[in-house]
């Protein structure tokens, strides 16, 4: 089993510039304090606008305040990243020229929980096969006690991320733990990676 000795770093988390409680400098400071390697910093785009999401002038600055940072840093790398909502057609909310400029982009549906299992699925897909996209963040939506997961295709969501070389998510926050374990086996069978974050 990984243990949180094992753990290197961080590939999603949220400043006080959306919807986290600290800088990126206090970020940085505790992801060092870990003896993380790395930490990205992903705060939601745009469309979460109830949870402070970034504008495109917003995430611009953010991109240089980063690379300023990391010119302090030594053995430790801050990521310029953002989590970016996936449509309900699949399309994100940031454009490609932005999202290219990052180190890393996780994709995360956080609306339209009650499309069918279908247009789900095709959704999550279409987002993997943008080339910006690195990630899928907490792939089925659920919030335990709070939210049920949405209704999709698991084999073909991790079918694509074999094909694209997209990414899953374990989201380690205790009330999503998703992917759930067995979704979890199965990507890592597939020989999909996971990023636990």
């Amino acid at each position: 089993l990984i243990t949180r000795e094992d753990l290197r770093g961080d590939l999603h988390t949220h400043t006080d510039a959306s919807d986290g409680k600290n800088t990126l400098r206090e970020m940085a400071e505790a992801a060092q304090e870990l003896d993380y390697d790395y930490l990205a910093i992903t705060d939601h785009s745009r469309s979460q606008t109830q949870a402070g999401g970034l504008s495109e002038e917003e995430l611009e600055a953010q991109i240089d305040k980063i690379a300023e940072l990391n010119e302090d840093f030594d053995g430790f790398r801050l990521l310029a990243g953002c989590e970016v909502d996936i449509l309900e057609d699949g399309s994100l909310d940031f454009p490609d020229d932005l999202l290219a400029k990052l180190d890393l982009v996780v994709a995360s549906v956080h609306s339209m929980f009650n499309l069918d299992e279908d247009a789900q699925t095709k959704r999550i897909i279409r987002a993997m096969e943008n080339p910006c996209v690195h990630i899928i963040g907490h792939p089925t939506g659920r919030q335990i006690g709070q939210r049920r997961a949405f209704d999709v295709d698991m084999e073909r969501l991790v079918d694509a991320a074999k094909g694209t070389g997209c990414i899953m998510e374990l989201n380690a926050n205790p009330i999503r733990l998703d992917l759930k374990d067995v979704h979890c086996r199965m990507a890592a069978e597939a020989g999909v990676k996971i990023a636990i974050s």
